[in-house]
């Protein structure tokens, strides 16, 4: 018997002082049977760091074609495609020419590092991409069936807390 996906709901209420963006977001958002905590609360961070009225996560993992969040215009178009992890140079590609801007996440640093040298001169081509390390440590602590989070974004610092804990989490672009 397949496992189905879990359902998580999270109220995230965004204060993010470097982009002028204030806003109260309720997601209901599914965490794939082989996804843990961190790989889901890594989601919630990229969605808080790129948070627009029009982005949504999408049917998520292991679909070929749509990226986990995206954001699209009022005509369709595909203005914002966010991935995680070490995400294969053929999908990045294909993306890359479907979106206005792509931005890959990576989260998992000694791996992130190896697939970065692997694949640094191919993607280096796409002036549309984005690849970026977040560094959340304790993050997963945060995770529940429903969540109330803030994050607050200043000077480049972002700070995601619950009732109970605050974690501070880095993003840094891969150069």
């Amino acid at each position: 018997m397949a496992l189905s996906a879990t359902i998580n709901k999270v109220s995230l209420n965004i204060a993010d002082i470097d982009r002028h963006y204030y806003q109260q977001h309720d997601l209901t958002v599914a965490v794939h049977p082989s996804e843990n905590d961190f790989r889901f609360i890594i989601r919630i961070i990229a969605f808080a760091v790129n948070a627009g009225e029009q982005l949504a996560f999408t049917k998520g993992m292991g679909t070929d074609d749509e990226p986990e969040i995206w954001q699209k215009s009022l005509t369709d178009d595909i203005e914002l495609w966010v991935d995680f992890g070490q995400v294969d140079e053929k999908r990045i590609r294909k993306a890359c020419g479907r979106a206005r801007q792509v931005i890959v996440y990576t989260y998992h640093e000694r791996k992130a590092k190896v697939w970065w040298e692997q694949n640094r001169d191919k993607l280096a081509r796409h002036n549309n991409l984005s690849v970026c390390h977040i560094e959340a440590p304790g993050a997963e602590a945060l995770v529940s069936r429903n969540m109330q989070l803030q994050c607050n974004v200043d000077d480049g610092v972002i700070y995601l807390s619950d009732d109970a804990r605050v974690i501070t989490v880095s993003v840094t672009p891969f150069e």
